[in-house]
């Protein structure tokens, strides 16, 4: 129980005598990133498949359509190929896909960067799908005494199916709770000087790595069906103005330095130009020298490493390209730890 305050203190209450022990006082800080699998066999990555794809968030097709789709042909078919892919990626040190293991790290850092606030600041983090579950996470906080909570969206552009059902899980644990921690939400930072200068700055430090200049750069974006942007998702326009931002720290033309989105799914159209397809035609034009950037990715992970550090790499070679680089995510590195720790700071005002 926690100490009383004086009686000489006005917000002094005398507490019963069987008053259950309850701790407070504390704020907590929970990173949450999209989600992973616990293993890369079938029934792990069927579980994972099944949460990831039957949020509405995610999926917006009509229940009565989706659901056989996905029951019936979906997580039968799909596991074992996703399975293979995560493989080519997993972490064996670990155990853990990549995705785990940087957002891990990512915490771990920011508590050593803001360890001027503790004990009273509390960091952990989470996945929206997967483990460790947000639920579990905001479970524990709050038994640390933590009640004011600080919801970290690991997203820089805003979308109803990644930042907005990170909210709805909250909302979900914060319903089974008797006593609530106060929730705020860090809002996304698309346009942030912060990160701009961040991501252009790792771009940069990679690129001078490389033993060969690009003709042409992509900033490739997680794509969302065409539709969201129609109900008025502001997703499509927060990676346009990050990629205009970046292209204009750069120095570069839209020739140069160009907007892509990869990792459609479904026969539905999803927001153009597509990376794949981009990837393809520019290798088919004679472009022999090529680099690809992710800025909407806090940390690297399948979409990344195998989709496009293999898939696309691949695609571009077999049509005539001769020299392909996937540029790492910020991650935990200290251009990447400078951003999140930007936005917690930001967000705690009023509270540290």
């Amino acid at each position: 129980m926690n100490a009383p305050a004086p009686a000489s203190d006005p917000r002094a209450v005398r507490l019963p005598a069987d008053h259950p022990p309850v701790k407070s006082g504390r704020i907590g800080v929970l990173l949450v990133n999209l989600g992973t699998p616990d293993a890369t066999d079938y029934w792990s990555m069927r579980r994972y498949l099944k949460e990831f794809l039957s949020d509405r968030r995610v999926i917006e097709t009509p229940r009565l359509i989706w659901w056989p789709l996905l029951n019936g042909i979906i997580l039968t078919t799909r596991p074992g190929r996703k399975g293979k892919d995560y493989d080519t990626i997993w972490n064996r040190e670990r155990n853990e896909s990549p995705l785990r293991t940087i957002t891990r790290s990512q915490s771990e850092k920011l508590a050593a960067a803001l360890a001027d606030a503790a004990p009273k600041l509390v960091i952990d983090w989470a996945m929206r799908y997967g483990n460790p579950s947000m639920a579990s996470r905001i479970e524990a906080l709050q038994k640390q005494g933590c009640d004011r909570l600080l919801l970290v969206p690991l997203y820089p552009q805003y979308a109803a199916a990644t930042s907005a059902t990170v909210c709805d899980k909250a909302f979900d644990a914060l319903k089974t709770m008797r006593w609530q921690p106060v929730l705020r939400v860090a809002p996304p930072w698309a346009d942030d000087p912060v990160y701009i200068e961040a991501a252009t700055a790792s771009l940069k430090a990679e690129l001078a790595k490389l033993a060969f200049e690009p003709e042409v750069i992509l900033a490739s974006f997680h794509g969302v069906p065409q539709s969201y942007l129609a109900k008025g998702d502001p997703y499509h326009c927060q990676c346009q103005k990050t990629a205009r931002l970046m292209r204009e720290a750069l120095g570069l033309d839209e020739q140069r330095f160009r907007i892509t989105f990869q990792s459609r799914f479904g026969p539905e159209e999803w927001l153009q130009p597509y990376t794949d397809k981009t990837v393809e035609a520019l290798a088919k034009q004679g472009v022999k020298n090529l680099a690809v950037c992710m800025p909407g990715f806090t940390a690297d992970c399948l979409e990344t490493l195998e989709e496009i550090a293999g898939e696309n790499a691949e695609i571009f070679t077999h049509n005539g390209g001769e020299n392909f680089a996937a540029i790492p995510c910020l991650n935990d590195s200290p251009e990447g730890m400078r951003v999140i720790e930007h936005v917690v700071r930001r967000e705690l005002m009023g509270w540290l």
